[in-house]
């Protein structure tokens, strides 16, 4: 069955385990020529077509700096990235979820105008959201409010309640950090993970003897996030079904067997 999304060769555990085919660009977002977020950093491949769109936030207190590893690896596999900073680096989940979507809709806007490095590259109606900790819960708060959304990756997520993702009806994918004091797995992403419905696809998977910042640069986890990470967006946000193994088979169960994941689950299969 042809898809007209489906980009790059097929996949192996190997090769999901670093930036991939696609040569990329970034270029500086500046905060005073948006609205309704604080600039950023934007990722793209450099190839002719179009690609799925992903807002990524950081954390409390944290900068676009701190996530450059999702926006090159996102994009190295084929989408446009755009990993932003916050209004102030205080805001709260709810203020970092409108400003994914801003994020988003500003990615929109640029695909439309032609001197735009991204002129033509963005499929608009295939968004998705990622985030670390208050962004985390952000972006679980933005696919909650956007059911449009194709997937979200939320990491450490931090929100003061669980209870708010009762409606969520996008794949998500929650990584959580088993040494975790400050968004503890027990109180945020567990229990966030299981307010999630059950006719949602969801997975949740832990990393092992680590901290709050296991998912962020330098965390050391880059292979396997990078692998489940890149896998989810393929296989939700471009509905390529080649990436299933990787999120729900064998290759997935490969990774969450580990000695680097401490704790997994999954309402497989999808």
């Amino acid at each position: 069955e042809f898809n007209p999304y489906q980009k790059g060769p097929d996949p192996t555990a190997s090769a999901l385990e670093r930036n991939g085919p696609f040569a990329i660009r970034s270029t500086s977002v500046s905060r005073t020529s948006v609205s309704g977020f604080g600039g950023g950093r934007l990722y793209y491949p450099t190839a002719s077509g179009t690609y799925g769109a992903i807002a990524v936030s950081p954390g409390f207190t944290g900068t676009s700096s701190t996530m450059t590893f999702w926006g090159e690896r996102l994009a190295s596999h084929g989408f446009v990235v755009l990993v932003i900073d916050t209004i102030t680096l205080y805001d709260q989940p709810d203020s970092r979820a409108r400003q994914l979507k801003a994020a988003l809709d500003y990615l929109a806007t640029q695909n439309g105008r032609s001197s735009s490095p991204i002129y033509r590259k963005v499929d608009t109606s295939r968004r998705a959201v990622a985030g670390h900790s208050m962004g985390g819960g952000g972006s679980l708060l933005a696919a909650r409010d956007n059911p449009s959304y194709k997937a979200a990756i939320p990491m450490a997520p931090w929100n003061t309640s669980s209870t708010a993702f009762r409606t969520v009806s996008v794949p998500t994918m929650i990584f959580g950090c088993q040494d975790d004091s400050i968004a503890p797995v027990f109180s945020s992403a567990i229990p966030i993970y299981n307010a999630i419905p059950n006719s949602t696809r969801k997975n949740y998977v832990e990393i092992r003897n680590d901290d709050h910042f296991c998912v962020m640069n330098g965390g050391g986890h880059d292979a396997t996030l990078g692998k489940l990470g890149i896998s989810w967006m393929k296989r939700f946000v471009d509905n390529d079904t080649r990436y299933s193994p990787f999120v729900c088979g064998a290759e997935y169960n490969r990774v969450v067997s580990s000695y680097e994941v401490s704790r997994s689950y999954n309402n497989c299969p999808y």
